[in-house]
């Protein structure tokens, strides 16, 4: 699992991107459809058209980062295809990284701290 760093905003491009881009033309993608800085720090996926195929892109500080992920039996879930970004918390992004449908993905509640009866 590639985990993001601590803090990145992880921003899904909801449309189907050609899966021969490199990470100069996926950076460029970014800026110009997404509006989104590729250089920010943010946590960019894209997947194919299939679904069964995600590149992640991501800057580290010294160079761009490409992870190109190919699941083996089933595809990616993804939102509806629509122009746009989704923003993924970084438990949704795991989920979606190893497979799982990440919209099924909740938030733990916040457990309340026992009082004693007065």
């Amino acid at each position: 699992m590639i985990a993001p760093p601590a803090g990145a905003r992880i921003l899904l491009a909801t449309k189907p991107v050609d899966f021969r881009r490199g990470a100069h033309s996926l950076a460029a993608l970014a800026a110009e459809v997404l509006g989104a800085d590729p250089f920010s720090g943010a946590v960019l996926v894209f997947r194919s058209r299939r679904a069964d195929r995600i590149k992640i892109l991501l800057w580290d500080g010294s160079g761009l980062v490409l992870v190109w992920k190919q699941l083996e039996a089933s595809t990616f879930r993804w939102p509806a295809i629509v122009d746009g970004v989704v923003r993924l918390t970084p438990v949704e992004f795991a989920a979606l990284f190893d497979g799982i449908d990440w919209r099924r993905v909740q938030a733990t509640r916040e457990i309340p701290t026992p009082s004693v009866p007065a």
